[in-house]
């Protein structure tokens, strides 16, 4: 089979197999983890996107994209012609290069974020007018450790997710200076997402032995 006819057939699988109860159940599990910053909800689901895109970030994908909504992908994702074949034909929504443009955003190479300002911030009227980043890392646990605090945390949370900068917590407090203007992000791990709104306060912390 030729190279074109391989990458077109692969763009059409690995899809919902019933997109609407799927999508649902996704969806439901975002606006909790949104809702209750810091705890991990589990995604389940079969959806198999051409790599770099993970299952979790295609799921995602599938659920909240659409026509109207305007996407940013990294570059790593971004020079892969069979990830952004499979997002246009389970999604069909349009690619931008500019990342202020994004409604959404897809990051495979989270370590290299340098700051959020790149995307859109919203407006102090229309502050939802914001990018939504979907954040691949290859795990949840493990990393260094980060206490949140804030909207839906009762106390406190601790996080460790591996594969984001040293400089999160800065690069994340930047971005809470800026409310209600600024980026919301959802860490997505091999089978689960972490909802992180902007209103969450992130501070790094050593030797923390257990999570909240």
């Amino acid at each position: 089979m030729p190279a074109t006819q391989r990458n077109a057939a692969q763009a059409i699988t690995g899809g919902f197999a019933n997109p609407v109860f799927e999508a649902q159940a996704v969806f439901r599990q975002l606006m909790n983890a949104m809702a209750n910053p810091g705890v991990l909800h589990a995604i389940e689901t079969n959806v198999a996107p051409p790599a770099p895109l993970t299952a979790v970030a295609g799921a995602l994908a599938a659920t909240l994209f659409d026509h109207d909504t305007v996407i940013w992908l990294g570059p790593f994702i971004a020079r892969e012609e069979k990830a952004r074949s499979w997002l246009a034909f389970h999604t069909s929504a349009p690619l931008t290069d500019q990342a202020l443009d994004a409604h959404f955003a897809i990051l495979a190479d989270p370590g290299h974020i340098s700051s959020f300002e790149n995307f859109a911030q919203g407006t102090q009227e229309y502050p939802d007018r914001s990018t939504t980043l979907i954040v691949q890392l290859p795990s949840l646990q493990g990393g260094p450790a980060l206490e949140l605090t804030g909207p839906g945390i009762k106390d406190r949370a601790v996080i460790r997710p591996t594969g984001l900068p040293d400089a999160f917590p800065a690069l994340w407090k930047a971005n809470g200076g800026k409310f209600p203007r600024g980026v919301d992000l959802v860490l997505a791990g091999p089978d689960a997402i972490i909802g992180l709104p902007r209103t969450t306060r992130v501070e790094a912390l050593a030797n923390v032995k257990e999570a909240s």
